[in-house]
Protein backbone atom coordinates (compact mmCIF):
# COMPACT_ATOMS: atom_id res chain seq x y z
CA UNK A 1 0.00 0.00 0.00
CA UNK A 2 1.36 3.44 -0.90
CA UNK A 3 2.12 5.74 1.93
CA UNK A 4 -0.45 8.34 0.96
CA UNK A 5 -3.12 5.73 1.65
CA UNK A 6 -2.25 6.02 5.33
CA UNK A 7 -2.58 9.76 5.46
CA UNK A 8 -5.06 11.65 7.54
CA UNK A 9 -5.45 15.38 7.83
CA UNK A 10 -5.18 16.79 11.30
CA UNK A 11 -5.41 20.24 12.74
CA UNK A 12 -4.70 21.52 16.22
CA UNK A 13 -7.44 23.42 18.08
CA UNK A 14 -7.55 27.19 18.11
CA UNK A 15 -5.68 29.19 20.74
CA UNK A 16 -5.14 32.87 21.43
CA UNK A 17 -3.56 34.51 18.35
CA UNK A 18 0.12 35.25 18.72
CA UNK A 19 1.14 36.36 15.24
CA UNK A 20 0.51 40.08 15.80
CA UNK A 21 1.84 40.31 19.35
CA UNK A 22 5.21 41.58 20.44
CA UNK A 23 7.19 39.28 22.68
CA UNK A 24 6.47 41.09 25.96
CA UNK A 25 2.76 40.60 25.31
CA UNK A 26 3.30 36.95 24.45
CA UNK A 27 5.32 36.47 27.60
CA UNK A 28 2.67 38.05 29.72
CA UNK A 29 -0.07 35.78 28.38
CA UNK A 30 2.04 32.63 28.00
CA UNK A 31 0.23 31.94 24.73
CA UNK A 32 1.45 29.32 22.25
CA UNK A 33 2.63 30.57 18.86
CA UNK A 34 0.65 29.05 16.01
CA UNK A 35 2.29 28.12 12.71
CA UNK A 36 0.75 26.65 9.58
CA UNK A 37 1.77 23.40 7.85
CA UNK A 38 0.66 23.61 4.21
CA UNK A 39 1.48 20.36 2.40
CA UNK A 40 -0.45 17.97 0.15
CA UNK A 41 -1.43 14.90 2.14
CA UNK A 42 -3.46 13.47 -0.74
CA UNK A 43 -3.29 13.52 -4.53
CA UNK A 44 -0.31 13.19 -6.86
CA UNK A 45 2.11 15.18 -4.66
CA UNK A 46 1.42 13.28 -1.43
CA UNK A 47 4.24 10.87 -2.27
CA UNK A 48 6.68 13.74 -1.74
CA UNK A 49 4.94 16.18 0.60
CA UNK A 50 3.60 14.04 3.41
CA UNK A 51 7.03 13.42 4.88
CA UNK A 52 7.54 17.19 5.00
CA UNK A 53 4.47 17.56 7.16
CA UNK A 54 5.81 14.93 9.52
CA UNK A 55 9.33 16.33 9.71
CA UNK A 56 7.77 19.73 10.45
CA UNK A 57 5.87 18.18 13.35
CA UNK A 58 9.02 16.42 14.56
CA UNK A 59 11.01 19.66 14.43
CA UNK A 60 8.32 21.56 16.32
CA UNK A 61 8.20 18.83 18.96
CA UNK A 62 12.00 18.99 19.23
CA UNK A 63 11.96 22.77 19.74
CA UNK A 64 9.10 22.56 22.24
CA UNK A 65 10.93 19.88 24.22
CA UNK A 66 13.94 22.21 24.45
CA UNK A 67 11.82 25.06 25.84
CA UNK A 68 10.03 26.35 22.77
CA UNK A 69 10.56 29.86 21.44
CA UNK A 70 11.81 31.75 24.49
CA UNK A 71 9.65 29.50 26.59
CA UNK A 72 6.52 29.63 24.42
CA UNK A 73 5.31 26.47 22.75
CA UNK A 74 4.83 26.25 18.99
CA UNK A 75 1.39 24.99 18.00
CA UNK A 76 1.08 23.59 14.45
CA UNK A 77 -2.08 23.90 12.38
CA UNK A 78 -2.03 21.22 9.65
CA UNK A 79 -4.11 21.57 6.48
CA UNK A 80 -4.29 19.48 3.31
CA UNK A 81 -4.47 21.39 -0.02
CA UNK A 82 -4.70 17.97 -1.70
CA UNK A 83 -2.40 18.65 -4.70
CA UNK A 84 -4.97 21.26 -5.80
CA UNK A 85 -3.15 24.48 -6.67
CA UNK A 86 -6.02 26.98 -6.09
CA UNK A 87 -6.75 25.21 -2.81
CA UNK A 88 -3.24 26.12 -1.63
CA UNK A 89 -4.26 29.79 -1.81
CA UNK A 90 -7.53 29.11 0.00
CA UNK A 91 -5.81 27.16 2.78
CA UNK A 92 -3.09 29.82 3.12
CA UNK A 93 -5.77 32.48 3.56
CA UNK A 94 -7.43 30.34 6.21
CA UNK A 95 -4.17 29.89 8.08
CA UNK A 96 -3.30 33.59 8.11
CA UNK A 97 -6.70 35.26 8.42
CA UNK A 98 -8.61 32.70 10.48
CA UNK A 99 -6.02 30.68 12.38
CA UNK A 100 -3.70 33.70 12.82
CA UNK A 101 -0.49 31.75 12.28
CA UNK A 102 2.83 33.54 12.64
CA UNK A 103 4.38 31.74 9.67
CA UNK A 104 3.59 29.02 7.13
CA UNK A 105 5.86 26.10 6.30
CA UNK A 106 4.84 24.45 3.08
CA UNK A 107 4.25 24.03 -0.66
CA UNK A 108 6.24 21.82 -3.01
CA UNK A 109 5.47 22.65 -6.62
CA UNK A 110 6.14 26.15 -7.90
CA UNK A 111 2.56 26.42 -9.09
CA UNK A 112 1.38 25.88 -5.51
CA UNK A 113 3.84 28.49 -4.23
CA UNK A 114 2.81 30.99 -6.89
CA UNK A 115 -0.85 30.39 -6.02
CA UNK A 116 -0.07 31.39 -2.44
CA UNK A 117 1.97 34.53 -3.25
CA UNK A 118 -0.99 36.92 -3.75
CA UNK A 119 -2.41 35.85 -0.37
CA UNK A 120 0.93 36.42 1.34
CA UNK A 121 1.24 39.84 -0.30
CA UNK A 122 -2.28 40.85 0.68
CA UNK A 123 -2.21 39.60 4.28
CA UNK A 124 1.51 40.15 4.99
CA UNK A 125 2.18 36.47 5.57
CA UNK A 126 5.50 34.64 5.70
CA UNK A 127 6.15 31.35 3.88
CA UNK A 128 9.16 29.08 4.30
CA UNK A 129 9.47 27.18 1.02
CA UNK A 130 11.61 24.01 1.32
CA UNK A 131 12.00 22.64 -2.20
CA UNK A 132 14.34 23.10 -5.15
CA UNK A 133 12.79 25.38 -7.76
CA UNK A 134 13.36 27.52 -10.83
CA UNK A 135 14.33 30.78 -9.09
CA UNK A 136 13.39 33.91 -11.08
CA UNK A 137 11.57 35.16 -8.02
CA UNK A 138 12.37 37.34 -5.02
CA UNK A 139 9.39 37.96 -2.76
CA UNK A 140 9.81 39.48 0.69
CA UNK A 141 7.10 37.16 2.01
CA UNK A 142 9.01 33.97 1.11
CA UNK A 143 12.17 32.42 2.58
CA UNK A 144 13.57 30.01 -0.01
CA UNK A 145 15.29 27.19 1.89
CA UNK A 146 15.43 24.86 -1.14
CA UNK A 147 17.91 25.06 -4.03
CA UNK A 148 17.96 27.70 -6.75
CA UNK A 149 19.07 26.55 -10.24
CA UNK A 150 22.69 27.57 -9.57
CA UNK A 151 22.62 25.25 -6.53
CA UNK A 152 21.28 22.20 -8.37
CA UNK A 153 20.41 22.25 -12.09
CA UNK A 154 23.48 24.07 -13.40
CA UNK A 155 26.08 22.09 -11.38
CA UNK A 156 24.35 18.82 -12.34
CA UNK A 157 24.43 19.68 -16.04
CA UNK A 158 28.09 20.71 -15.83
CA UNK A 159 28.84 17.37 -14.20
CA UNK A 160 27.05 15.43 -16.97
CA UNK A 161 29.10 17.31 -19.55
CA UNK A 162 32.35 16.44 -17.77
CA UNK A 163 34.39 13.33 -18.39
CA UNK A 164 33.49 11.98 -14.95
CA UNK A 165 29.80 12.49 -15.68
CA UNK A 166 29.83 10.74 -19.04
CA UNK A 167 30.77 13.57 -21.40
CA UNK A 168 27.21 14.23 -22.62
CA UNK A 169 26.86 16.03 -25.94
CA UNK A 170 23.08 15.66 -26.30
CA UNK A 171 20.49 16.57 -23.69
CA UNK A 172 16.96 15.20 -23.29
CA UNK A 173 15.02 17.54 -20.98
CA UNK A 174 12.01 15.70 -19.55
CA UNK A 175 9.63 17.31 -17.09
CA UNK A 176 6.16 17.66 -15.67
CA UNK A 177 4.21 20.38 -17.48
CA UNK A 178 4.25 23.37 -15.14
CA UNK A 179 6.34 26.40 -14.28
CA UNK A 180 9.31 24.78 -12.47
CA UNK A 181 10.35 22.35 -15.23
CA UNK A 182 9.67 24.80 -18.05
CA UNK A 183 11.58 27.67 -16.45
CA UNK A 184 14.42 25.42 -15.31
CA UNK A 185 14.74 24.00 -18.80
CA UNK A 186 14.72 27.50 -20.30
CA UNK A 187 17.65 28.30 -18.00
CA UNK A 188 19.40 25.06 -18.94
CA UNK A 189 18.86 25.70 -22.66
CA UNK A 190 20.45 29.14 -22.24
CA UNK A 191 23.33 27.60 -20.30
CA UNK A 192 23.85 24.91 -22.95
CA UNK A 193 23.81 27.52 -25.72
CA UNK A 194 26.52 29.41 -23.82
CA UNK A 195 28.56 26.19 -23.86
CA UNK A 196 28.15 25.84 -27.63
CA UNK A 197 25.40 23.19 -27.65
CA UNK A 198 23.01 23.54 -30.61
CA UNK A 199 19.21 23.28 -30.39
CA UNK A 200 19.39 20.14 -32.57
CA UNK A 201 21.19 18.45 -29.66
CA UNK A 202 18.51 19.41 -27.14
CA UNK A 203 15.12 17.67 -26.84
CA UNK A 204 12.38 18.96 -24.55
CA UNK A 205 9.30 16.92 -23.55
CA UNK A 206 6.60 17.54 -20.92
CA UNK A 207 3.93 15.33 -19.39
CA UNK A 208 0.92 16.13 -17.15
CA UNK A 209 0.90 15.61 -13.39
CA UNK A 210 0.14 11.97 -12.63
CA UNK A 211 1.27 10.79 -16.07
CA UNK A 212 2.18 7.08 -16.19
CA UNK A 213 2.57 5.86 -19.79
CA UNK A 214 6.24 6.51 -20.58
CA UNK A 215 6.70 3.76 -23.18
CA UNK A 216 6.83 6.06 -26.23
CA UNK A 217 8.87 8.73 -24.43
CA UNK A 218 11.53 6.26 -23.34
CA UNK A 219 11.63 4.91 -26.89
CA UNK A 220 12.22 8.50 -28.07
CA UNK A 221 15.05 8.84 -25.55
CA UNK A 222 16.72 5.74 -26.99
CA UNK A 223 16.36 7.06 -30.55
CA UNK A 224 17.69 10.49 -29.56
CA UNK A 225 20.68 8.88 -27.85
CA UNK A 226 21.63 6.95 -30.99
CA UNK A 227 23.12 10.17 -32.44
CA UNK A 228 25.74 10.68 -29.73
CA UNK A 229 26.50 10.67 -25.98
CA UNK A 230 23.20 11.61 -24.33
CA UNK A 231 21.93 12.35 -20.85
CA UNK A 232 18.41 12.82 -19.49
CA UNK A 233 17.73 15.75 -17.18
CA UNK A 234 14.49 14.99 -15.37
CA UNK A 235 12.25 17.56 -13.73
CA UNK A 236 9.40 15.06 -13.35
CA UNK A 237 7.54 15.71 -10.11
CA UNK A 238 5.37 13.57 -7.88
CA UNK A 239 4.33 9.96 -8.36
CA UNK A 240 5.07 10.01 -12.11
CA UNK A 241 8.69 9.31 -11.23
CA UNK A 242 7.80 5.70 -10.44
CA UNK A 243 6.48 4.67 -13.91
CA UNK A 244 9.22 6.67 -15.67
CA UNK A 245 12.06 4.80 -13.98
CA UNK A 246 10.19 1.50 -14.32
CA UNK A 247 9.91 2.04 -18.06
CA UNK A 248 13.59 2.89 -18.34
CA UNK A 249 14.30 -0.48 -16.72
CA UNK A 250 11.68 -2.26 -18.88
CA UNK A 251 13.43 -1.05 -22.04
CA UNK A 252 16.80 -2.17 -20.72
CA UNK A 253 18.37 1.28 -20.34
CA UNK A 254 21.12 1.31 -17.75
CA UNK A 255 22.77 4.29 -16.10
CA UNK A 256 25.96 3.46 -17.97
CA UNK A 257 24.08 3.67 -21.29
CA UNK A 258 22.19 6.94 -20.80
CA UNK A 259 22.89 8.84 -17.57
CA UNK A 260 19.77 10.28 -15.95
CA UNK A 261 19.83 13.00 -13.31
CA UNK A 262 16.61 13.67 -11.41
CA UNK A 263 15.88 16.87 -9.51
CA UNK A 264 12.82 15.61 -7.63
CA UNK A 265 13.84 12.05 -6.79
CA UNK A 266 15.18 11.63 -3.28
CA UNK A 267 15.29 8.96 -0.61
CA UNK A 268 11.56 9.26 0.11
CA UNK A 269 10.59 8.58 -3.52
CA UNK A 270 13.06 5.68 -3.79
CA UNK A 271 11.57 4.12 -0.66
CA UNK A 272 8.56 3.16 -2.79
CA UNK A 273 10.50 1.79 -5.78
CA UNK A 274 12.44 -1.30 -6.74
CA UNK A 275 15.82 0.44 -6.74
CA UNK A 276 17.93 -2.36 -8.25
CA UNK A 277 17.28 -1.27 -11.88
CA UNK A 278 18.05 2.34 -10.86
CA UNK A 279 21.54 1.71 -9.48
CA UNK A 280 23.93 4.29 -10.93
CA UNK A 281 21.31 6.89 -11.86
CA UNK A 282 22.02 10.36 -10.53
CA UNK A 283 20.33 13.03 -8.48
CA UNK A 284 21.46 16.50 -7.47
CA UNK A 285 20.62 17.83 -4.02
CA UNK A 286 22.04 19.84 -1.14
CA UNK A 287 21.68 16.96 1.31
CA UNK A 288 21.64 13.15 1.47
CA UNK A 289 20.83 10.88 4.40
CA UNK A 290 24.11 9.04 3.76
CA UNK A 291 26.27 12.10 4.58
CA UNK A 292 28.64 11.35 7.42
CA UNK A 293 28.81 14.07 10.08
CA UNK A 294 27.64 14.37 13.72
CA UNK A 295 24.79 16.79 12.96
CA UNK A 296 23.33 14.48 10.33
CA UNK A 297 23.71 11.46 12.59
CA UNK A 298 21.62 13.28 15.19
CA UNK A 299 19.03 14.39 12.60
CA UNK A 300 18.64 10.90 11.07
CA UNK A 301 18.43 9.26 14.50
CA UNK A 302 15.76 11.73 15.60
CA UNK A 303 13.73 11.04 12.46
CA UNK A 304 13.94 7.27 12.80
CA UNK A 305 12.85 7.53 16.43
CA UNK A 306 9.93 9.74 15.36
CA UNK A 307 8.95 7.29 12.60
CA UNK A 308 8.94 4.42 15.09
CA UNK A 309 7.00 6.36 17.72
CA UNK A 310 4.36 7.53 15.22
CA UNK A 311 4.17 4.33 13.18
CA UNK A 312 5.13 6.04 9.92
CA UNK A 313 6.07 2.85 8.10
CA UNK A 314 5.91 4.25 4.58
CA UNK A 315 8.79 6.74 4.77
CA UNK A 316 11.57 5.76 7.16
CA UNK A 317 14.31 7.86 5.52
CA UNK A 318 15.37 11.51 5.42
CA UNK A 319 15.90 13.55 2.26
CA UNK A 320 16.78 17.02 0.99
CA UNK A 321 13.38 18.76 1.21
CA UNK A 322 12.98 17.34 4.72
CA UNK A 323 16.31 18.85 5.72
CA UNK A 324 15.30 22.18 4.14
CA UNK A 325 12.06 22.07 6.15
CA UNK A 326 13.98 21.34 9.34
CA UNK A 327 16.38 24.22 8.63
CA UNK A 328 13.51 26.63 7.92
CA UNK A 329 11.71 26.06 11.19
CA UNK A 330 14.92 26.48 13.19
CA UNK A 331 15.81 29.67 11.31
CA UNK A 332 12.33 31.07 11.99
CA UNK A 333 12.69 30.25 15.71
CA UNK A 334 16.06 32.02 15.85
CA UNK A 335 14.69 35.07 14.05
CA UNK A 336 11.66 35.32 16.35
CA UNK A 337 13.92 35.16 19.38
CA UNK A 338 16.23 37.82 17.94
CA UNK A 339 13.31 40.10 17.01
CA UNK A 340 11.52 39.34 20.29
CA UNK A 341 8.37 39.43 18.21
CA UNK A 342 6.32 37.26 15.89
CA UNK A 343 5.37 40.23 13.69
CA UNK A 344 6.24 39.31 10.12
CA UNK A 345 8.08 42.55 9.30
CA UNK A 346 10.28 42.28 12.38
CA UNK A 347 10.96 38.57 11.86
CA UNK A 348 11.94 39.18 8.23
CA UNK A 349 14.53 41.76 9.27
CA UNK A 350 15.91 39.40 11.90
CA UNK A 351 16.14 36.50 9.43
CA UNK A 352 18.83 37.98 7.17
CA UNK A 353 22.20 36.75 8.36
CA UNK A 354 20.78 33.98 10.53
CA UNK A 355 22.99 30.90 10.48
CA UNK A 356 22.24 27.27 11.31
CA UNK A 357 24.48 24.21 11.58
CA UNK A 358 22.62 21.96 9.15
CA UNK A 359 22.63 18.17 8.70
CA UNK A 360 24.32 18.71 5.32
CA UNK A 361 27.52 19.31 7.29
CA UNK A 362 27.74 23.07 6.75
CA UNK A 363 26.54 26.19 8.55
CA UNK A 364 24.00 27.63 6.14
CA UNK A 365 23.04 31.31 6.13
CA UNK A 366 20.01 33.40 5.11
CA UNK A 367 21.10 35.84 2.41
CA UNK A 368 19.62 39.33 1.80
CA UNK A 369 17.49 37.90 -1.04
CA UNK A 370 16.05 35.37 1.49
CA UNK A 371 17.69 32.46 -0.32
CA UNK A 372 20.26 30.33 1.51
CA UNK A 373 23.93 29.59 1.05
CA UNK A 374 24.09 25.80 0.66
CA UNK A 375 26.46 23.03 -0.44
CA UNK A 376 25.74 21.10 -3.65
CA UNK A 377 26.03 17.31 -3.92
CA UNK A 378 25.53 14.93 -6.83
CA UNK A 379 24.64 11.43 -5.73
CA UNK A 380 24.42 8.03 -7.40
CA UNK A 381 21.60 5.64 -6.51
CA UNK A 382 22.60 2.56 -4.53
CA UNK A 383 20.70 -0.72 -4.40
CA UNK A 384 19.54 0.07 -0.84
CA UNK A 385 17.86 3.34 -1.91
CA UNK A 386 20.61 5.53 -0.51
CA UNK A 387 23.16 7.60 -2.44
CA UNK A 388 26.90 7.63 -2.90
CA UNK A 389 28.18 11.18 -3.39
CA UNK A 390 30.15 11.35 -6.65
CA UNK A 391 30.69 15.13 -6.70
CA UNK A 392 30.34 18.02 -4.27
CA UNK A 393 30.92 21.76 -4.38
CA UNK A 394 34.09 23.09 -2.79
CA UNK A 395 32.04 24.95 -0.20
CA UNK A 396 28.78 26.84 0.19
CA UNK A 397 27.07 28.15 -2.95
CA UNK A 398 25.06 31.34 -2.58
CA UNK A 399 21.50 31.04 -3.89
CA UNK A 400 20.89 33.34 -6.88
CA UNK A 401 17.37 34.63 -7.42
CA UNK A 402 17.95 35.56 -11.07
CA UNK A 403 19.67 33.41 -13.68
CA UNK A 404 22.05 35.05 -16.18
CA UNK A 405 20.87 32.60 -18.86
CA UNK A 406 17.37 33.99 -19.40
CA UNK A 407 16.07 37.58 -19.38
CA UNK A 408 15.08 39.04 -16.03
CA UNK A 409 11.38 40.01 -15.98
CA UNK A 410 10.82 43.76 -16.46
CA UNK A 411 8.74 44.03 -13.28
CA UNK A 412 11.28 42.15 -11.14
Amino acid sequence: MKRRDFLKVSAVGAVAAASSLSFPAIAARKAPIKVGILHSLSGTMAISETALKDVDLMTIAEINAAGGVDGHMIEPVVVDPASNWPLFAEKARQLIAQDKVAAIFGCWTSVSRKSVLPVLDELNGLLFYPVQFEGQEENKHVVYTGAAPNQQAIPATEYLMSQDGGGAKRFFLLGTDYVYPRTTNAILRGFLHAKGVKDSDIAEVYTPFGFSNYQNIVASIKKFASAGPTCVISTINGDSNVPFYKEMANQGIKATDIPVVGFSVAEQELAGMDTKPLVGYLTAWNYYESLKNPTNTKFVSAWKAWVKAKGLKDYPVTDDPMEASYIGIHLWKQAVEKAKSTKVDEVRKALVGQKFAAPDGYTVEVLPNQYLSKPVYIGQVRADGQFDVVWKSKGLVRGEAWSPYIPKPKNA
